[in-house]
């Protein structure tokens, strides 16, 4: 989220809206890793669509690939993606749909205790695997809803954390004809609410 016009971690719930104390204000930190935590009011706080374009977010840094676009009517692998996260940091789940014409695969599992952005990194991760040798014989488009995973992986966002995951993603990707696909969350888009159905539930059955 932001906080005047600054990137900022909030605490969040299950639907990724702020947790409020008993005075009605919410949990933020400047950075992850900070023990120090604010009491903003959460009408001071507003979504995050990732940093604006300028000289410090370029498109191509550190060996990130600007992923072609692919051309309509062209055969793809559809890999949808969610991550969710109780408490963030808190018990993580992840949902993936892979849809390759008339074959259609899913997967739930559950990722021990995180935070949510490892959770949306990682469900990207088990969607390139769950496609497997068809992400490599066809173009693929990755649905997420989590505009940090797209800036991070293909916007050239320098990330303050996750930077082991982040580089396994990128070296998946790289040999694959892949492109992001922003998705709203919880908007009642089918493979979303599917993908989310089987976070949850794989955090409901650890």
């Amino acid at each position: 989220m932001r906080f005047k016009g600054e990137i900022v971690y909030v605490r969040t719930d299950e639907s990724g809206r702020p947790v409020l104390d008993g005075a009605g204000r919410a949990e933020m930190k400047y950075r992850e890793s900070d023990a120090k935590s604010y009491r903003p009011s959460p009408t001071n706080l507003i979504p995050d669509d990732g940093p604006p374009p300028s000289a410090e977010y370029p498109v191509n840094v550190d060996g990130v690939k600007k992923l072609p676009k692919i051309t309509p009517g062209t055969p793809v692998v559809d890999i949808w993606t969610d991550g969710a996260c109780s408490g963030n940091p808190g018990p993580m789940g992840i949902g993936v749909v892979v849809i390759d014409g008339p074959q259609r695969k899913e997967k739930g599992e559950f990722l021990g205790v995180g935070t949510n952005n490892i959770a949306e990194l990682t469900a990207i991760v088990r969607g390139i695997d769950l496609a497997g040798a068809a992400a490599t014989d066809k173009p693929v488009r990755i649905f997420t809803d989590s505009s940090y995973a797209i800036g991070v992986l293909s916007k050239g966002w320098k990330a303050k954390a996750n930077q082991g995951l982040i580089a396994d993603i990128k070296k998946r990707l790289a040999p694959l004809r892949a492109e992001f696909v922003k998705v709203a969350g919880h908007a009642g888009i089918p493979e979303n609410e599917r993908c989310d159905e089987l976070a949850r539930n794989a955090i409901r059955g650890r």
